[in-house]
């Protein structure tokens, strides 16, 4: 295998492993539950990291690699899902967007790390410390407790009622929150019955019929095919699906990639490396700014901000590459990375379990990761190519594709802020397809 070859799959190796890793994760996480899960999850980047500093030969390298992609594409599917099912409605969207912010931080952190330690021999460790924060995780998710809407969904209602009063504290009132939650699940009769509530006064004395009839309505859990034969969860996956093809077609990959090149056009090559840097500190900026901004403004806002603002930085990005203007470009790649880390980046994943009921939560957000590590997978096979034949213009496809999504997102995308998650899938069962 020549040297150009064995990057390309080295690099591709990872994508697949997070393409196979999200598309089984719905079924594992639905089955062990979340916490579980991402207990387990954490194995990959262990034995991916332990592969790969230890590496002797090509395929341990590329084993490793999978391995790590195995483990990022299952953690990207059950860590956004947990947060978003363990949080309150009031701090939903902040809590989910600290998903990105910390992943932003680790990829900061991974730069500044990769600077002195990128050289023979020190890239092993470079590629070896990621196993201490995979330890830690699994250490602190140990005294963590499992998501309530999952132990409700496997009927195992007194855990879940412990789960939530440790979530939202010893001395809080959670009888309603824990209501609601049931009565999304199966229906509000079935809810009062098996919570030993009364019943409300329907006109009909047969409270019996009402349970009955409410259990008929209790959703199993879906698979990656039933999702698309009910219509109101074909109707929230297919906008799941398109948020997060969305937010790799983008370009964000694609101007990260650019950005080195742009770099070293206007400035030395040492310098250049600190500047990329300064890029990701830029995306580390913004997505700070979303954690305050994303429960103020709202998803909807904030996603339409974002996109319009990808769409604009694209065009200035061919503009400052077609007349050669270096700080044009510049400015531009900054100002792109600004509008994507403070909607793009962040909301597709927090938004995911935030419009899917619990029965379809799983499946459908197996099918948006896999979905979003093959558009990551293609955009990094195609776009070196796309470039190499039509330079700066290619940032075009990019700013189309903006253009697109901000009315596709202005006319199907709910605003979810402050909403309960069981109360948002009715919106769709109103207008279902």
């Amino acid at each position: 295998m020549t040297d150009h070859a064995f990057r390309g799959f080295a690099v591709a190796s990872f994508c697949v492993g997070g393409l196979v890793g999200g598309l089984c994760g719905g079924v594992i996480q639905m089955n062990l539950g979340r916490k579980k899960t991402i207990i387990i999850n954490t194995s990959g980047w262990v034995i991916g990291a332990i592969l790969i500093g230890l590496s002797v030969h090509n395929s341990m390298f590329i084993l490793g690699r999978i391995f790590c992609g195995l483990s990022c594409g299952l953690g990207s599917l059950v860590t956004p899902t947990y947060v978003g099912e363990v949080s309150t409605i009031k701090a939903r969207g902040a809590m989910g967007t600290c998903n990105q912010f910390f992943i932003v931080i680790g990829i900061l952190l991974a730069s500044v790390v990769g600077l002195p330690t990128s050289v023979v021999p020190l890239w092993r460790i470079n590629f070896s410390i990621v196993a201490i924060p995979a330890i830690v995780q699994a250490v602190v998710m140990l005294t963590c407790v499992e998501s309530p809407r999952w132990l409700i969904s496997m009927n195992r209602m007194e855990e879940a009622s412990e789960a939530l009063q440790k979530l939202r504290g010893p001395d809080a009132d959670i009888m309603q929150e824990f209501f609601d939650i049931v009565e999304g699940q199966i229906g509000s009769a079935a809810a009062r019955e098996k919570l030993s509530l009364p019943q409300e006064p329907t006109g009909d004395s047969n409270n019996k019929k009402d349970y009955d009839s409410a259990v008929d309505e209790k959703h199993e859990s879906m698979n990656i095919i039933e999702i698309f034969r009910d219509p109101t969860i074909r109707r929230i996956a297919f906008l799941v699906l398109f948020l997060h093809t969305f937010q790799q077609l983008s370009g964000m990959n694609a101007v990260m990639y650019f950005s080195t090149t742009v770099f070293q056009s206007a400035i030395d090559l040492q310098t250049a490396k600190y500047m990329t840097i300064a890029t990701m500190a830029v995306n580390f900026l913004f997505t700070l700014v979303s954690v305050f901004m994303i429960d103020r403004m709202g998803r909807r806002a904030l996603f339409l901000i974002a996109t319009a603002g990808t769409c604009i930085f694209s065009i200035t990005l061919v503009l400052g590459s077609r007349f050669n203007m270096p700080v044009l470009l510049i400015i531009s790649v900054f100002l792109y990375v600004a509008s994507f880390a403070i909607g793009i980046g962040p909301i597709p994943w927090m938004i995911t379990s935030e419009l899917t009921p619990i029965y379809a939560s799983s499946s459908v957000g197996a099918a948006a990761t896999a979905m979003n590590w093959a558009m990551n997978f293609l955009v990094g096979q195609v776009f070196p190519v796309v470039f190499a034949a039509i330079g700066g213009y290619s940032f075009l496809i990019f700013a189309g594709t903006s253009f697109f999504a901000f009315i596709v997102i202005f006319l199907t995308l709910p605003e979810t802020k402050g909403r309960p998650i069981e109360e948002i899938v009715k919106s769709f069962q109103r207008r279902s397809i």
